[in-house]
């Protein structure tokens, strides 16, 4: 089985990468290396004792595209390449739109027109906005508060669309596709080998804690400190990376049992939500480090709280998240203490 991975250079995409070449699976990798970098696969490679192809591009180059479709057997895809920051999309949103929504449009025509048609779609909990209440299941509203969340939304819609789409010549083969709603990645390999490294000023909070402890960055600034939480600070369901995709090779494992088109919904979190502090007090617990933070105000499109019902995906695809976030805060200590200036 060969499997194409979108933006498999980040930080899930690379370590999605080394679930699946431990399964045994060959691996093609595009990414353009824009928040990325190539060294992480190199390292998966190490880790894994196995090789995978990796091509520079990117999406939006519709013909580069096209060739690797005609140059490799793929048999399904696993889709991470992506903008990702929700400060910058309000900023940028047709950047976002551009990069996101017009990127997925290319690879599901080239996958249309390849007979490809087992795709996992890396998506987000940002679509259900603010939500009516916690923890969050499948079913629930989505109304996302920024335009990150909203071209996942839209990219959602379209893959039900199309796997709902009959009358065409190709129709006859299913389109089998898992929607994967992230909530909130943490943590890294236990090697330490490989980890979230973002090439500027971290959006999320823990390579953000992890860039202070290190003193790469001088303080964190904890946005809003009046939510109806726990401390009144922001409260998410963090998730560590590997049992998150854990969750993408338990979802291909499911799709290839299906036997007509489907599109489902899956929320991968832990079904539990940690508020910023407590984050910082697990780092600290972990690293032994004091983080020195200030309270600044709210960021315009944050929510108060936020986690997962993750049942269906319990249920359905017989998966479970493992790691505590004691175990997540030990591990991104290690990458980070290993590797203060990332994979540079």
């Amino acid at each position: 089985m060969t499997v194409l991975v979108t933006g498999g250079a980040g930080f899930i995409g690379s370590h999605a990468c080394l679930v699946l070449l431990q399964a045994g699976m060959q691996v093609v990798v595009v990414d353009n290396l824009s928040n990325s970098s190539r060294e992480s696969l190199r390292r998966v490679e190490t880790i894994a004792q196995n090789k995978l192809d990796f091509i520079e591009l990117d999406i939006c180059n519709r013909q580069a595209l096209a060739k690797v479709f005609e140059q490799h057997p793929i048999t399904a895809v696993m889709h991470f390449a992506g903008l990702k920051a929700v400060g910058e999309s309000i900023r940028k949103p047709l950047h976002y739109y551009r990069n996101n929504v017009e990127g997925s449009l290319n690879l599901f025509q080239c996958m249309q027109e390849t007979g490809v048609r087992d795709l996992i779609f890396s998506s987000s909990a940002t679509v259900y906005g603010d939500p009516l209440m916690v923890p969050i299941k499948e079913e629930a509203r989505v109304a996302p508060t920024n335009p990150y969340g909203q071209t996942k939304l839209m990219i959602e819609t379209i893959l039900q669309d199309l796997s709902h789409s009959v009358g065409s010549k190709d129709s006859d083969k299913p389109w089998r596709i898992a929607l994967l709603r992230y909530f909130n990645p943490v943590g890294a390999h236990v090697s330490g080998l490989i980890g979230e490294d973002p090439h500027d000023i971290p959006n999320n909070l823990l390579p953000y804690i992890a860039k202070v402890s290190v003193g790469v960055l001088k303080e964190l600034s904890v946005f809003g400190q009046d939510y109806p939480t726990v401390d009144g600070t922001g409260v998410r369901d963090y998730i560590h990376v590997m049992d998150l995709v854990g969750g993408h090779l338990s979802a291909l494992r499911w799709l290839q049992k299906q036997n007509k088109s489907c599109c489902e919904v899956f929320n991968l979190g832990t079904g539990k939500g940690y508020s910023v502090l407590e984050v910082v007090d697990a780092f600290e617990q972990a690293s032994g480090k004091k983080i020195p933070y200030k309270i600044a105000e709210r960021r315009a499109g944050d929510i108060a709280s936020c986690y997962a019902d993750a049942k269906k995906a319990e249920r359905v695809l017989g998966w479970q998240t493992k790691h505590t976030l004691t175990e997540m805060m030990s591990d991104a200590w290690r990458w980070q203490k290993n590797n203060p200036n990332g994979y540079r």
